[in-house]
């Protein structure tokens, strides 16, 4: 039986994912422009991999670390406390975070100077760090934000945070398109140019944020008190949850060297596979996540197993609804689509990088089921404050992930070393996932684990069905003479358009039929949200 709970919170989910969905959109744009003007030279790499090293450190003082340590925290001291004790919580903590991050900026810029005018200046090494020297900065303004937002999202104020990422990608398309229009022939200044948004985005994120904290009732008093219990609760629970993204970004990091070793065009495949993955999982998973972790971190304070057991089923069963059909349609796809987004007349990302990138999208593809699966598993232990289970469980993920990584770049053939890596990381995720499905069952019983993989399976077996129908009529279309005399975007439009309109047609037909409780219960969700129901009114 559907509860209400599972509901508000599928409803809150679509409407954040909205707002995601827009953000992915730009995204896509901004990733076109990036084929535009870099194709997968290895300057594009260069960015790629120099971007990681921020991304690091933002998983370690930022996104999961501190939100997965801030929002429990908030959550009981506004419960217990009130106001004022979550007024002086946030001013310490944004007080503590932003000196940290300031001397680590500061000794990452001179440190990378100083390497600049050492490494070999025909090696891959010249063209990363220069890129590394000007992204740096951005940490300190991305981990502030990421506090901003978890504090927002405490208060189930999902869509502000949600528009920061946005501001980002308006920023960088503006970035591009004065490198496609003036920049063009000039790659290497073109880069710098979008490097430099990138941070500038950062810190417009900053001030929006905190405006909008202030317009919620949030006044910070900020002093670096190290004694405030409140903040040394959070510290305990932020650490182990650094550790296991510290690991997690580093095998990130290894995995792009290793990617820049197969070939200066692989980590740039691999990135743009990665932007096409994570519009479905950014869009319904992540946006899950997010408004699952306030969430379970209510019903957890009140002591509520049953209800954690009973949202978490309820939100990975809709979950999964979407994210089956979409990892087996950028699989059987994954050419078409690649074409179809990246490939444009008088880029430089033509025929050679749509294959090695369709590639790496095929295989990543799978991964949806996984990635999504963990973050909805993740956000239960982080709001029972049991930050170590999934540590522990990532720890042995990412060991799997580096281990097959080193042997898939060794044995796979030339051209598909990539397609490795990314076939690593699907495998390691789903042990992550599984790990933390048998600690969840140890830590609060089973959320009705056998009905959850009956349910599964009917959905994949619609997806099989939509897929075959999806790749038939793509690969019809596009051999009909009748259409050779158009051009060939728009022939990819139209056939890739009927495609997956008929694969949806498809879906939702035999979803309905052999899944017709979780069609009811995501239907149910969409409806409430069309008569009036809030996303910021979500429990």
């Amino acid at each position: 039986m559907t509860s209400s709970g599972g509901v508000r919170v599928v409803r809150s989910a679509l409407g954040l994912g909205l707002w995601t969905a827009l953000s992915r959109v730009l995204g896509f744009v901004r990733e076109i422009l990036m084929a535009v003007c870099f194709g997968t030279t290895l300057i594009k790499s260069a960015f790629d991999v120099a971007f990681r090293l921020p991304n690091l450190l933002r998983s370690l003082f930022g996104e999961g670390a501190l939100s997965a340590a801030l929002v429990p925290v908030f959550t009981e001291t506004m419960e217990k406390e009130g106001a004022p004790a979550v007024n002086r919580l946030v001013g310490h903590v944004a007080a503590m975070l932003a000196v940290v991050l300031g001397v680590l900026t500061v000794l990452g810029v001179a440190a990378v100077s100083m390497a600049i005018p050492v490494v070999d200046p025909d090696g891959k090494a010249a063209a990363v760090l220069p890129l590394l020297r000007i992204l740096l900065p951005y940490m300190f303004f991305i981990c502030m934000v990421a506090m901003c937002a978890a504090v927002l999202n405490s208060l189930h104020r999902f869509v502000l945070p949600a528009m920061g990422p946005i501001i980002q990608n308006v920023m960088g398309i503006a970035a591009l398109a004065v490198a496609a229009v003036w920049l063009l022939g000039r790659p290497e200044i073109g880069i710098r140019l979008v490097s430099w948004a990138t941070v500038a985005a950062g810190a417009v994120q900053l001030v929006v944020l905190g405006v909008n904290l202030r317009r919620n009732g949030v006044h910070p008093q900020f002093a670096l008190d190290w004694t405030d219990a409140r903040v040394r609760r959070m510290l305990v629970l932020m650490g182990p949850a650094a550790v296991g993204a510290c690991v997690y970004q580093v095998n990130v990091m290894v995995s792009g060297f290793l990617a820049l070793w197969a070939g200066a065009w692989a980590p740039a495949a691999l990135t743009y596979a990665e932007r096409l993955v994570y519009l479905p999982l950014g869009v319904i998973a992540t946006a899950m996540g997010t408004v699952l972790l306030p969430t379970f971190s209510r019903q957890a304070a009140r002591s509520d197993p049953a209800a954690i057991r009973t949202t978490f089923a309820e939100s990975l069963r809709s979950v999964m609804l979407v994210m089956t059909p979409a990892a087996v349609g950028l699989a059987v796809l994954a050419g078409p689509i690649v074409n179809l987004v990246f490939v444009w007349k008088g880029g430089r990302f033509q025929e050679e990088s749509a294959v090695y990138t369709a590639r790496a999208l095929a295989f990543y593809a799978p991964g949806l089921v996984a990635f999504s699966l963990a973050k909805l598993l993740v956000p239960a232990f982080y709001a029972m404050q049991d930050m170590r289970t999934p540590i522990r469980s990532g720890l042995w993920a990412m060991g799997a992930n580096l281990l097959m990584n080193v042997i898939f770049i060794l044995t796979w053939p030339e051209g598909y070393q990539h397609a490795g890596l990314a076939t690593a990381t699907v495998l390691a995720s789903l042990l992550n996932a599984a790990q933390l499905a048998v600690a969840l069952q140890r830590r609060l019983g089973s959320p009705g684990w056998r009905a959850i993989g009956g349910a599964v399976a009917r959905m994949a077996l619609a997806s099989a069905v939509m897929g075959l129908v999806a790749y038939g009529v793509n690969a019809f279309l596009m051999s009909l003479p009748a259409l050779a005399a158009v051009s060939v975007k728009a022939r990819q439009v139209a056939a890739l358009g009927f495609a997956l309109g008929l694969g949806a047609l498809t879906y939702a037909a035999a979803v309905r039929i052999l899944c017709p409780a979780d069609f009811a219960h995501v239907r149910f969700a969409i409806c409430s949200r069309r008569c009036g129901a809030s996303v910021e009114g979500a429990v």
